[in-house]
């Protein structure tokens, strides 16, 4: 997931839940305050009604005249009176009153209100369900009763509160067994909260909407802020990284600023600086190195043409000393001539086995015969042999199709590092034959070994266990590269003390390059390698 991801995402759920807790507590906050002001509505209606009430009482109740709609209450000893001209008047008592205000208020659906008991006196006065629990809570002396009661039309406000027996309405109802300070029963109202839902919905919605609004344009905000200051320079020190070592001296171009990213531009920059000098440095080490390596090589090989050439030379020197001595000594002339014949020979074939070995020609396959280069590669080395055995045990016997260059390398390269591996005196056993799918050559020596930790770093370039001036480490390195060349493994195992064995597994190949021919083997004559070895 990259950088602006997540950053987007976590900003956005960051806004998202704290969007969601306020909207969540607004919303709250909005049914509480309306669930409140219903609340304290219904206690001033409650207080109103209660006054009505008290008023209708103190004056003994409310007459009116006889008319249409007007009726008469059966539950009063004295509902009717009549005056001096027999006019009929119709007592209304407070609950008569309270009764009728409730259906002129229901009729315009603002409130209903209702005073019942738990014993009323007039049947339509029965308390329901909400009622009756809250009138035995009254009787325990609770100062109020309030709920929300939810229905299908929305919700209803329920607030009962307690309806005293005063000196007032004993007139009426000293008859039923009330005393002054009594609770008579319960003024219950009920106030709709419909409309008040309604003006929520609203709200919650606009909230809604705003919220959601911000929270995009936030989301957005953050995404160009964090584009322009932090991905745009991360992209530009991320392509010059990519660039690099050829953009290592190019200079960042953007505005660095004094915030993080432009400290890390500086010190990028600096980095770039210092591996641009490290690898100015590492250039002057290896070719030092390769030099080093060069005139090691040189030293080496110098003293092996001098040991192949002096040998032979000098015996040549003797022979013509003594022809010089003894002119007219055909038989010793005849037998010194045929001695230098063979010295020049053995010169002819040490220079040509040195051409071979230092030829640097493009990699090429043709037909070798595989135990003859293993000879002549190891012939090469007997200048340095100290006091060390070869034990050639080579099995193939016949010409092979490979890259004789690459596998002459490989050999001599091997070779070279088993003999510096045997300090004072011992043997190499050289081994060659054939695979299911190739050819297979091991070269194991008795010298010192390697340790098992070491022992997967050998191929590393630069990598040497040798002492100083023996060896820079890219012997074994360029080996490895070769055989890969040449689509074959190589594998080593080794054991402190007791000496090292490399294995080599090379592919058959059956096609020659027609540019190639038997006439191209590395090794003409087998058996002058095989003279030549036991000269040594």
């Amino acid at each position: 997931m990259k950088l602006k991801t997540k950053f987007i995402t976590t900003s956005g759920l960051v806004l998202i839940l704290s969007f969601s807790i306020t909207f969540y507590w607004m919303s709250k906050f909005q049914d509480e305050l309306v669930v409140s002001q219903a609340r304290q509505q219904a206690r001033m209606l409650a207080q109103q009604v209660i006054l009505t009430r008290k008023w209708v009482a103190d004056h003994h109740g409310v007459f009116l005249e006889n008319q249409p709609g007007v009726t008469e209450n059966p539950f009063l000893e004295i509902p009717v009176i009549f005056d001096q001209s027999q006019k009929k008047y119709i007592k209304y008592n407070p609950a008569k009153v309270t009764r009728e205000l409730s259906e002129y208020a229901n009729n315009v659906d603002l409130w209903q209100y209702k005073v019942t008991s738990l014993n009323p006196v007039n049947p339509k006065n029965q308390p329901d369900e909400f009622e009756k629990k809250s009138l035995l809570e009254l009787e325990k002396g609770a100062d109020e009763i309030s709920a929300i009661i939810r229905h299908k039309k929305g919700r209803t406000l329920r607030l009962m509160l307690p309806v005293m027996t005063e000196e007032a309405c004993l007139e009426c109802h000293s008859r039923h067994g009330y005393k002054t300070g009594d609770v008579r029963g319960g003024l219950s109202l009920s106030i709709s909260l419909k409309q008040a839902d309604a003006l929520i919905s609203k709200n919650n919605r606009t909230l809604l909407t705003f919220s959601v609004g911000a929270i995009v344009l936030s989301i957005l905000v953050i995404y160009f802020l964090i584009d322009f200051f932090i991905v745009r320079k991360i992209k530009i020190i991320s392509n010059h990284m990519v660039r690099l070592p050829h953009a290592a001296n190019t200079p960042l171009k953007m505005q660095l600023g004094g915030d993080e990213i432009g400290e890390l531009s500086r010190k990028f920059q600096d980095l770039n600086r210092r591996l641009t000098e490290s690898q100015v440095e590492l250039e002057k080490t290896r070719e030092q190195i390769y030099q080093s390596e060069k005139l090691a090589a040189l030293g080496r090989f110098s003293a092996g043409i001098a040991h192949e050439i002096n040998n032979p030379l000098g015996g040549m020197l003797n022979c013509v000393k003594g022809m010089k001595e003894a002119p007219e000594d055909q038989e010793l002339r005849s037998r010194y001539i045929e001695l230098i014949e063979k010295g020049l020979k053995r010169i002819e074939l040490t220079l040509r086995q040195l051409l071979n070995l230092g030829r640097s020609e493009p990699l090429r396959l043709r037909e070798v015969d595989v135990d003859g280069l293993i000879r002549e590669c190891f012939a090469l080395m007997t200048y340095n042999l100290k006091r060390i055995t070869f034990e050639f045990d080579l099995n193939l016997n016949r010409v092979i199709v490979i890259d004789s260059e690459a596998l002459k390398q490989v050999i001599v390269n091997i070779g070279l590092n088993a003999i510096q591996s045997i300090p004072e005196s011992g043997r190499i056993v050289i081994k060659s034959g054939e695979t299911d799918s190739g050819i297979a050559i091991s070269i194991k020596d008795d010298g010192e070994g390697i340790e098992e930790d070491n022992i997967r770093k050998i191929f590393d370039p630069f990598y040497s266990t040798k002492g100083v001036n023996e060896g820079t480490g890219l012997g074994l390195s360029v080996t490895y590269a070769l055989v890969q060349q040449m689509e074959g493994r190589i594998d080593v195992s080794s054991t402190k003390n007791k000496g090292s064995s490399f294995s080599i597994q090379l592919p058959r190949r059956k096609n020659l390059p027609l540019s190639e021919n038997s006439n191209g083997l590395l090794s003409g004559d087998p058996k002058n390698d095989q003279d030549s070895i036991g000269r040594r």
